[in-house]
């Protein structure tokens, strides 16, 4: 059955009582971050569904993970507990664009997680994306000690076939940075989930799961869109490695049952009044594929 995705009543009062709590500090000697006005407003935008204006001021990375750790907070109570994380930007084309050197990590909610074959309204971001992605289910917290993607798919429970809908809701203008992406939980809107195989941690699905064949589709046949698998940083579990690493410089492990979408394989902007399909081929047991419907 599908499910039609509708956009939550906003709560202002909730939104800037929690906003309150959750001041964002400075370390002595470094600029100020934006205000908790500014961010609230930031968050308030995203849950409008409004087009979000930048901080005025350019932001390291640092200063960026402080301003998401706040702006996910206040989403919280519309969108739900934290469920996973994501990684954007695990091309170099991406990187070279938003002007950094590494991918850039979110945090994924739990009303963010819709099921296969939703139907997404046209009114439910602002600039809707399409990315054919790639799922993975934590199996135990032992993955933290993973060195290796052979080592990483040990201890992973869930392979799920995963089409993220990001909205890149801040203004254009100026160009958004990897910085303000990541100060925006590098767009996170909705991603729908679809068929699960379970990881097997033997060479050979850890190679197949960089020689996968990915394929998009439209309800008129049209192919949208081809790729292999290792596009994602040479294998997809490279950005469960670099996820971890990242995680573990601020203080954070991953814990068994994190869902951690791995980046996008192909990209577009989300076609309207289309079905799209996200198939998956050449993966021991399967192949996966999941689908979503644009109104």
């Amino acid at each position: 059955m599908r499910t039609i995705v509708m956009i939550p009543p906003i709560n202002f009062a909730l939104l800037v009582a929690v906003a309150v709590s959750c001041l964002v500090s400075v370390a002595p000697g470094r600029a100020a971050l934006p205000s908790s006005k500014a961010i609230d407003t930031f968050a308030e935008d995203y849950l409008a569904v409004r087009e979000a204006r930048g901080f005025g001021k350019s932001l390291t990375m640092h200063e960026a993970l402080a301003v998401q750790q706040t702006f996910v907070r206040k989403l919280q109570p519309t969108l739900g507990k934290q469920v996973g994380y994501k990684v954007g930007l695990v091309s170099r084309e991406m990187q070279q664009r938003f002007g950094v050197e590494a991918p850039v990590r979110g945090v994924l909610l739990e009303k963010m997680i819709l099921p296969n074959d939703s139907i997404i309204p046209t009114n439910a971001a602002v600039r809707p994306l399409l990315e054919a992605d790639l799922m993975v289910v934590v199996k135990d917290k032992d993955i933290n000690d993973a060195q290796s993607v052979l080592e990483v798919a040990d201890h992973l429970k869930e392979i799920v076939a995963f089409i993220e809908l990001p909205d890149a809701f801040i203004a254009t203008n100026p160009p958004p940075t990897g910085a303000s992406l990541t100060a925006g939980n590098v767009g996170a809107r909705f991603g729908v989930v679809g068929r699960r195989l379970p990881m097997l941690g033997t060479a050979d699905f850890v190679k197949a799961l960089a020689d996968m064949t990915v394929t998009i589709t439209d309800s008129t046949g049209a192919v949208l869109g081809r790729e292999r698998g290792g596009v994602i940083l040479d294998h997809p579990l490279n950005a469960v490695l670099w996820l971890m690493e990242e995680l573990h410089e601020s203080g954070i492990r991953l814990r068994a049952g994190d869902l951690i979408s791995l980046g996008s394989i192909k990209a577009m902007p989300a076609p309207r009044g289309r079905s799209v399909t996200v198939k998956y081929e050449g993966l021991p047991g399967g192949p996966l594929d999941v689908s979503v419907q644009f109104q």
